[in-house]
C-alpha cells in the first residue's frame, strides 16, 4: 500500500502506512529494511532530508544482504546531493565503485557511476565527473533503462548549460522525449522545468505552457488517486468482517450438503479402500527408505575412510615415527611433535564437521550461513547474497541437506584445489525454482575433467537425486563458476 501511494506522490500518506506496517516487519527482517528503505524515499521527497538518513541507516542495519545495503548507500548519497553535501556523497560511493561486486549488476553499477560523476561535477572535479556520467549513460541506454537514461541526460544537461548551451538543449530533449516514451510524469515536468528555465527558443513559451498544463493535470490526477484510495480503504475494512461472516456461512452450508449426499456404505467402502493403500505406502517407503540409508551410509563411511587414509594416515605415521627415533626430552623435539598433533586435531575436526549432522529445522539457514562462514579467512573472502530467498519459503528436508552438502562439497573443493581470493554464491528465486550461483576466481578446471575430479561428481549426484539441473560455466578459461537451480 505505501509503495502504491508513493507512485502516486502521496508521500505523507505513505509514511502513515509504514508506521502502521512496521510493527508487523520485526519478525522478517527482510519486510523491516524494505519498509525503512521506503521511509527513507518518502522523507526526502518531502525534503525530511535529516530524516531520510536516519531511515537508510535503519533499513541498512537490518539487512546483510551486500546488493541491498549498496542500493541503500547509493540513496544516502542521492540525499547528500540534495543537501548539497557533494563530499559526503563522493566518500559513500568511491568504495562501491573500486570495488568488483557490481560488474554483473549493469543497472545498479549505472546509479553509482551517475551520482558519483555529478557529485564530481558539483565539486568542481569536472575531469573526472563528466566520464563517469556519460558512461552511466552508454550503460542505461545498452540495458534499456529508461528511466535511467532520463537521469543521466538532466545531469548532463546541467554539465553542459553553462560551457555548450546547445549539447545542454540536446541532453534536455532526450530526456523530454523519453519520458513522452515510457509515460512518465514526474521526469516529463523536470524537464519541461529545466528547459523552461534555459530559455533555449529565445522567448518561446511553448514548454512552459505544457509545465502549465501538465502539472495541473497531474494534480487533479493524484488528489483523486487519494480521494479514491481512502475511500477503497475505508470500504475494505467495513466489509472484511461482512465477507468473512458470509465465508463462514457458506462453507458451512456446503459441508452440510456434502455430508448428506455421502451414504454410510460408500465412506466405509473409501476408508477400508485408503488403509489399504495407506500400508501399502507405509511398507512401500520404509523398504525404500532402508536401501537409501544402507547406500548413503556405505558412500559417507567410504568418503571418510578416503579421507582418512589420503589426509591422516601419513601424518599419524609420521608422528608415531618422529616420537620413536627422536630425544622428545628436548624443548624443540618437544615443540614439533606436539605442533604436528595439534595439526592431526584440527584436520580430524574438520572432517568431523564435514560429516555432522545437518540441522534442518528453523534454524536451518543461520547455520547454512555458518557453515560457509567457516571457510572465510584472512586468504579466501566467501560472499553470499540473497541468502534471504531461502528464509521466505518451505523447503522439504531432503533439499535442505542436499543444498548444505552441495555446497560444503563445492567449498572443500575450492579449499583444496582452486588457489582462489574470491568466492561468491548468490541465491535467487526464479518462478517455482531455487537458483544457487557459485563463482571463485581460482585456476578454474578442464571441461573434460570437471565431472570426474575433486568430487565434483558427488555434487552432480546429489542435485539430480531432487530433478535439479547442473551447469557449469567455463567458457573464459578464468576461475571456476556453476549454477544449480532445483524446484522448490
Amino acid at each position: 500500500m505505501a509503495n502504491v501511494q508513493q507512485v502516486f506522490s502521496d508521500y505523507l500518506g505513505s509514511e502513515k502506512t509504514l508506521i502502521e506496517a512496521l510493527p508487523y516487519t520485526q519478525c522478517n527482517l527482510l519486510y523491516e529494511s524494505a519498509a525503512y528503505n521506503l521511509l527513507g524515499i518518502s522523507s526526502k521527497e518531502l525534503s525530511n532530508y535529516d530524516d531520510a538518513l536516519y531511515y537508510y541507516d535503519k533499513a541498512k542495519s537490518t539487512t546483510k544482504d551486500t546488493l541491498a545495503r549498496i542500493s541503500i548507500d547509493n540513496n544516502k548519497a542521492s540525499v547528500y546531493i540534495q543537501k548539497k553535501e557533494f563530499n559526503s556523497s563522493i566518500k559513500l560511493l568511491e568504495p562501491i565503485l573500486k570495488s568488483n561486486i557490481l560488474d554483473t549488476f549493469y543497472v545498479k553499477k549505472a546509479r553509482v557511476l551517475d551520482n558519483l560523476g555529478y557529485s564530481y561535477y558539483k565539486s568542481d572535479r569536472n575531469k573526472e565527473g563528466f566520464p563517469l556520467m556519460n558512461e552511466a549513460l552508454n550503460i542505461r541506454k545498452k540495458s534499456n533503462d529508461s528511466y535511467g537514461i532520463i537521469g543521466s541526460c538532466l545531469h548532463l544537461a546541467e554539465f553542459f548549460q553553462k560551457t555548450q548551451p546547445q549539447m545542454a538543449k540536446k541532453y534536455a530533449m532526450e530526456a523530454y522525449q523519453t519520458t513522452k516514451h515510457i509515460h512518465s510524469i514526474n521526469e516529463r515536468l523536470e524537464s519541461l522545468s529545466f528547459l523552461v528555465s534555459n530559455n533555449f527558443e529565445n522567448g518561446n513559451n511553448t514548454y512552459a505552457v505544457e509545465y502549465i498544463r501538465l502539472n495541473d493535470s497531474i494534480l487533479k490526477v493524484r488528489n483523486n488517486a487519494k480521494n479514491q484510495f481512502a475511500k477503497i480503504k475505508y470500504d475494505s475494512d467495513q466489509n472484511r468482517a461482512e465477507n468473512l461472516k458470509l465465508t463462514t456461512q457458506k462453507t458451512e452450508t456446503t459441508l452440510l450438503l456434502e455430508r448428506q449426499k455421502n451414504s454410510t456404505l460408500l465412506m466405509y467402502f473409501v476408508v477400508s479402500v485408503l488403509i489399504a493403500l495407506a500400508i501399502f505406502v507405509i511398507n512401500f517407503l520404509n523398504t525404500k527408505n532402508k536401501k537409501e540409508k544402507i547406500i548413503v551410509s556405505y558412500n559417507t563411511e567410504t568418503r571418510i575412510s578416503k579421507k582418512l587414509h589420503d589426509e591422516l594416515a601419513n601424518d599419524v605415521y609420521h608422528a608415531m615415527t618422529f616420537a620413536e627415533t627422536q630425544d622428545l626430552s628436548t624443548e624443540n623435539n618437544k615443540e614439533i611433535l606436539l605442533n604436528d598433533l595439534d595439526n592431526i586435531y584440527s584436520r580430524t575436526r574438520n572432517i568431523s564437521k564435514e560429516n555432522s549432522t545437518i540441522h534442518v529445522g528453523p534454524h536451518f539457514v543461520v547455520h547454512l550461513k555458518e557453515m560457509m562462514s567457516n571457510y572465510s579467512n584472512d586468504k579466501v573472502n566467501v560472499l553470499v547474497n540473497g541468502l534471504d530467498v531461502l528464509q521466505n519459503i518451505t523447503l522439504a528436508t531432503n533439499k535442505k541437506i542436499t543444498v548444505y552438502r552441495i555446497l560444503q562439497e563445492l567449498l572443500v573443493n575450492m579449499k583444496k584445489h582452486s588457489q582462489c581470493s574470491i568466492v561468491v554464491i548468490t541465491f535467487k528465486k526464479i518462478d517455482k525454482k531455487i537458483q544457487i550461483e557459485y563463482s571463485d576466481n581460482g585456476i578454474g578446471a578442464a571441461p573434460d575433467k570437471i565431472n570426474l575430479k575433486n568430487g565434483l561428481l558427488n555434487v552432480e549426484n546429489r542435485i539430480h537425486a531432487i530433478n535439479g539441473t547442473l551447469t557449469f560455466d567455463n567458457s573464459n578459461h578464468r576461475g571456476f563458476k556453476v549454477s544449480i537451480a532445483f524446484p522448490i
